[in-house]
């Protein structure tokens, strides 16, 4: 197979001084990847607040946010040991604990389990249980579904594997309402931004999955192409997000708040797609702009929601 940017160049080897207490905390600390863990709840309390129509009992968010913690910090330990072969290999990641060899595989696997068992049991038990079985399918489907089958095989694999981090928006109006229906839209609009937010990473680090064979689109894929995908889904991604006012009957607020914010994603998004031209200089893309650019919407957007049946009440 051949890939974009593909380096032979094997990673050095990386020398390990002895961990001390704090560095074993920390190390299992990251193994939860606390920033994956941000977002995660940034799509889920908001939703809480615009599920309840005001502010939520405070007892529920903090059952939910704890439980949701454990949960995708579990997921994201299972992970790390899986992809521990490749994350020693790859600049992004070498740094991680397991790579380094500060936590062992087995010791890593038990954490994952406990916070796995733990986070099931709070949210059965002080969220209910539709909240808590879709808590277990998100965290399945992210290890089953996309670490072991799809991220080494397919250049869909983000896109099809970025349903796991829709789930938390589902989970935060179930917690309150023990409905599905309404929160479908906004499970929609965290799977289509995931393609443009993982790809322009990817396209930053290419190399790095190109030398450990993982198909990330940036890889088998022209910077062009890649930038075509961003600016679809992106299109697809803010249309999505404006189908919560007429579905929920949101106020004024929420429509308005989601066309600024998706015109301003847009015009990045376009603009990451103008600089692939005739290039595949990464300092001429700068794709990390948009990768940025994608968290702020994100934020931004679900700050949207909550704050929507506040103002417009």
């Amino acid at each position: 197979m051949t890939y974009v940017g593909q380096s032979t160049s094997a990673a050095p080897a990386q020398e390990t001084a002895p961990a001390t207490a704090r560095d074993v905390v920390a190390a299992y600390v990251g193994l939860t990847k606390p920033r994956v863990i941000e977002l995660l709840l940034l799509t889920t309390v908001p939703v809480m607040f615009f599920a309840a129509r005001g502010i939520p009992p405070l007892g529920l968010v903090v059952a939910t946010v704890v439980g949701g913690t454990f949960s995708a910090g579990s997921a994201s330990v299972f992970n790390c040991v899986y992809d521990r072969d490749i994350d020693e290999q790859m600049r992004r990641t070498r740094r991680r604990a397991l790579p380094r060899h500060i936590v062992s595989a087995r010791s890593a696997l038990v954490f994952g389990a406990v916070l796995g068992v733990l986070s099931t049991v709070i949210l059965a038990l002080w969220v209910n249980p539709l909240s808590a079985t879709l808590s277990v399918l998100a965290n399945a489907f992210y290890v089953f579904g996309y670490t072991m089958w799809l991220k080494r095989r397919t250049t869909q694999n983000i896109v099809w594997g970025g349903l796991a981090g829709c789930f938390p928006a589902l989970i935060g109006w179930t917690a309150v309402t023990g409905e599905l229906w309404v929160p479908v839209v906004l499970f929609a609009v965290v799977f289509f931004w995931t393609p443009p937010h993982t790809w322009a990473l990817a396209l930053r680090y290419r190399e790095d999955y190109a030398n450990v064979d993982v198909p990330m689109l940036p890889v088998v894929a022209p910077a062009h192409e890649v930038g075509r995908q961003v600016v679809v889904y992106s299109w697809v991604m803010v249309a999505t997000s404006l189908l919560l006012w007429p579905v929920a009957g949101t106020g004024v607020f929420y429509p308005v708040a989601a066309a600024v914010l998706g015109a301003i994603f847009l015009l990045e998004a376009h603009r990451m797609w103008g600089r692939t031209k005739g290039t595949e200089d990464l300092s001429r893309i700068q794709p990390m702009r948009l990768f940025h650019s994608s968290n702020l919407y994100l934020s931004l957007l679900f700050v949207a929601v909550a704050l929507d049946p506040l103002i417009s009440r």
